[in-house]
């Protein structure tokens, strides 16, 4: 698993244990209890959860972390705080003086192993310390390729320029980065791929050596050929000369595919439409088809042939359409509920028309929904790869494999792996 941890389960030289505790009769109680553990009892420290984001923001995050949101105002939008300075793998447990069971509730949703109500005793401190432990060794069991469910989603574009490219590369951040998955992007436009481009790397030449020796492609290639953004987003792109054709029979973008999906828990494929022409075989296996189009009497016509040709040469894939670049002030060229019309079915995201966020993605180096944090013009984004996950799941529960649960039973895997809080101002009340 192409994932930041090694074989047992640590990220680098990360402190085993961390606490952040808001009083002096909390410390008391912690310390020994820590001591039991086999942990520094100097690593108690005072100032709870504001003081915890600031000294996570400036130091690698322990392997467990005890946090105390007494002095918290507003707990969940402060642990979305906490979320954002620590690493992928950390188990935190939250201590507080709020009797809610609503509370308590989103908190485990948002990603929290545990919360304890204070005032805490050394038993309840003990039983929640040694279940984090347990949770920190399980992927030890549970990492076996063979059990992780994988999705494989192809974005394609209903015309040239309608942004399928930009959000592909978004949604294989947040899954990588929100999801806690380990996510290829494959992109397979060889000549004006902006795969690499869009998270500001150079693409190699994994992609044009795939193409020119097929026979080479195993596990060992993807491992050196794919291009990290991070420990878990890898991409395979290229920029070949415009002078040179790309002679194929599309068995290597097919044997890619295999290998990623061996290697990684999902597989993002950039697909230019003139793909599903010439290599209509590289849809076989894909489990969600995402439809990229605008509002447009051209992008109409040409979503109506594709959806027809994903009808017919995929019955079995699950198939999104996403309106991208949708001005608010109702300037369109085509109503929504015309396209709908046209298209016979509902339009699944719509994607608000934002410049600014554009422009400032591109000169950040960084995909539009790593740069627009909290943006409204995000949020159909974080749906889509919500919508994309379960697919996966749900198809590894239906070929009667074992459904992959929650990364480390609840831990921070990927930043809280809560992809709510990618969101604007994720709400307290349901």
């Amino acid at each position: 698993m192409n994932a930041p941890f090694n074989s047992s389960g640590r990220v680098g030289n990360r402190e085993p244990f961390v606490a952040f505790v808001c009083d002096e009769t909390t410390a008391e109680i912690v310390r020994p209890v820590a001591v039991e553990m086999g942990w520094v009892p100097e690593k108690v420290n005072k100032g709870g959860l504001r003081n915890a984001v600031q000294s996570l923001s400036v130091s690698a995050s322990p392997q467990i972390l005890f946090v105390d949101l007494s002095e918290s105002g507003d707990p969940l939008n402060d642990i979305n705080a906490l979320a954002e300075v620590c690493e992928p793998g950390t188990v935190v447990i939250a201590a507080g003086q709020v009797n809610d069971v609503r509370l308590y509730r989103d908190l485990v949703v948002s990603g929290i192993q545990d919360y304890l109500l204070k005032p805490l005793n050394p038993d309840m401190l003990r039983e929640a310390f040694t279940h984090a432990q347990t949770i920190l060794n399980a992927p030890k069991v549970v990492d076996a390729s063979g059990e992780r469910p994988h999705c494989s989603t192809a974005f394609i574009g209903a015309r040239g320029g309608v942004g399928a490219s930009t959000i592909a590369t978004s949604v294989a951040w947040i899954l990588s980065e929100k999801g806690g998955r380990t996510t290829a992007l494959l992109d397979l436009d060889v000549h004006f791929g902006t795969g690499a481009l869009a998270l500001d790397l150079e693409p190699g030449r994994g992609l044009t050596d795939a193409i020119e020796n097929p026979s080479r492609i195993d596990g060992l290639f993807i491992e050196r050929a794919m291009v990290k953004s991070s420990e878990t987003l890898s991409v395979l792109s290229a920029e070949a000369p415009i002078n040179s054709p790309v002679l194929t029979d599309g068995a290597a973008f097919y044997q890619l595919q295999e290998e990623m999906r061996a290697a990684f828990e999902c597989t993002i494929v950039d697909l230019p439409r003139n793909m599903l022409v010439l290599h209509p075989h590289l849809i076989t296996d894909v489990q969600a088809a995402v439809v990229v189009t605008e509002l447009t009497l051209a992008a109409a016509r040409d979503s109506i042939r594709i959806l027809s040709w994903l009808k017919s040469n995929a019955p079995q894939t699950q198939v999104f359409v996403v309106a991208n670049k949708v001005h608010a002030n109702g300037h369109l060229e085509i109503s929504r509920k015309d396209f709908e019309g046209s298209i016979e079915r509902k339009i699944d995201f719509v994607v608000p028309f934002d410049q600014k966020l554009g422009a400032q993605a591109a000169k950040l180096g960084k995909p539009l929904a790593e740069a627009g944090k909290g943006s409204k013009t995000i949020q159909p984004m974080v749906e889509l790869a919500t919508r994309i996950m379960g697919v996966g799941d749900a198809a590894e529960v239906d070929g009667g494999a074992k459904k992959k649960a929650p990364p480390k039973g609840g831990s921070l895997m990927g930043k809280f792996a809560d992809l709510k809080s990618m969101m604007p101002k994720r709400a307290a009340k349901k």
